[in-house]
């Protein structure tokens, strides 16, 4: 009896081995990816003399290529053997980072960019749907937030890393080495999880919409596009902010490390509302914390709303990303997590992509000022959305069990 019990205790344990292998790896790829994203538009501006809307034009070609082959990764990972997909898509991955160095004019850098999108879509939904299967199924609702935290503090920390590199070194060769080297070893990371065998689907399936893009949660992901466009706009255009505005040379680092602080404490104290099934909950506190924040960001130009702002911003979207992402994978069936992981990041990263291009177009021609306050308002739209709409749309669809 005992030893059944205790068998059952670490079938039922959330930190296992392989989820923080999945974790660790999934942390080096956002870190490795996003450590460059403050400083391209810097690094574009200062080596080919680009200006804000070709600036836009070039950094969305990621998010594009991402955007293109993501509905294929979640089939492709439901169809296929997962772990095997996941190594040749992550080792893509690190390899492209190596094109940076040798991209010399600015037609080349966008294509290396715009390539390096199409494993980055791909890896990301295979790694998030591996770490969904070394789950235990009572604890995967509250592993999965955790396991959002690894790339969202990722994303966060980052920054704040490559911008205090490129103040120490001046180079930004030094940082495309770096990015690659974590790269790499992400990619080991993830080499030696241990997958169960799962079947492979062999029999012919009709083709249809849902097979590639979750029909279920369509206003779930119109929804997260809104959330993605303004965190597109604020993540990609807040350096050049702090610098050509504010003055601040060397303190944009501390924006993103307010960020992260925001971010990590929302997923530990989020953690709980999760495993108590309060998801609907928390990602209404979330998206109302963080229009407080896009709101106080574009309404004062000034050094203290810009460090609130980012606390305030890492806060709700801590609370509102592991939310949604628990309510794909709620209308979802259990065939088709890779399809839902593959949904809400392709509608997080069309989002990320009309704000990068947006937020360069609206620099250019029309001044920051404009630029944040339509970040702030697209905020706005997509809280009200959620309260009054969305919200009631995944109570009615969400699977018991799944």
């Amino acid at each position: 009896m005992k030893r059944k019990l205790a068998d059952k205790e670490k079938l039922e344990r959330l930190w296992n081995t392989d989820y923080l292998k999945a974790m660790g790896g999934n942390f080096l790829l956002f870190f490795s990816f996003y450590l460059l994203t403050p400083l391209l538009p810097i690094y574009l501006d200062e080596q080919f003399a680009a200006d804000k809307d070709m600036i836009g034009l070039v950094l969305s070609g990621y998010v594009i290529a991402a955007l293109l082959v993501r509905p294929f990764s979640g089939f492709i990972v439901d169809t296929f053997n997962r772990k095997k997909v996941l190594m040749v898509c992550f080792f893509l991955f690190f390899v492209l980072f190596a094109g940076y160095v040798g991209a010399g004019t600015l037609l080349m850098f966008a294509l290396v960019r715009t390539i390096h999108g199409l494993p980055f879509g791909a890896v990301t939904v295979a790694n998030s749907t591996v770490a969904m299967d070394v789950l235990p199924s009572s604890r995967r609702s509250e592993g999965i937030g955790y396991y959002g935290l690894s790339n969202n503090l990722a994303m966060a920390v980052s920054p704040t890393v490559g911008i205090a590199v490129y103040h120490a070194t001046g180079s930004f060769v030094v940082l495309f080495w770096i990015a690659f080297v974590l790269a790499m070893a992400g990619f080991a990371c993830v080499s030696t999880i241990n997958l169960s065998p799962r079947a492979v689907v062999r029999k012919k399936m009709p083709v249809s919409l849902d097979r590639f893009f979750l029909t279920r949660a369509w206003l779930m992901a119109i929804n997260i596009a809104f959330f993605g466009l303004c965190w597109g706009i604020m993540s990609n255009y807040v350096a050049l902010y702090g610098k050509q505005v504010l003055g601040i040379t060397d303190g944009t680092g501390l924006f993103f490390a307010l960020l992260s602080i925001g971010l990590f404490t929302a997923r530990l104290h989020g953690g709980s509302a999760l495993r108590n099934g309060r998801i609907v909950q928390s990602c209404a506190m979330g998206t109302i914390v963080s229009l407080a924040g896009y709101m106080l960001f574009a309404a004062f130009q000034h050094q203290w709303a810009f460090y609130a702002a980012a606390l305030l911003i890492g806060l709700g979207n801590g609370h509102m990303y592991p939310a949604f992402l628990n309510m794909f994978v709620k209308v979802a069936r259990h065939d088709q997590r890779g399809t839902a992981n593959s949904s809400i990041l392709t509608s997080w990263d069309m989002g990320m992509g009309l704000g990068i291009l947006l937020g360069g177009v609206l620099a250019e021609y029309s001044g920051f000022d404009a630029t944040f306050w339509t970040m702030a308002f697209m905020q706005l739209a997509g809280t009200l959305l959620f309260l009054f709409f969305t919200k009631n749309f995944f109570l009615g669809r969400q699977l018991a069990g799944e």
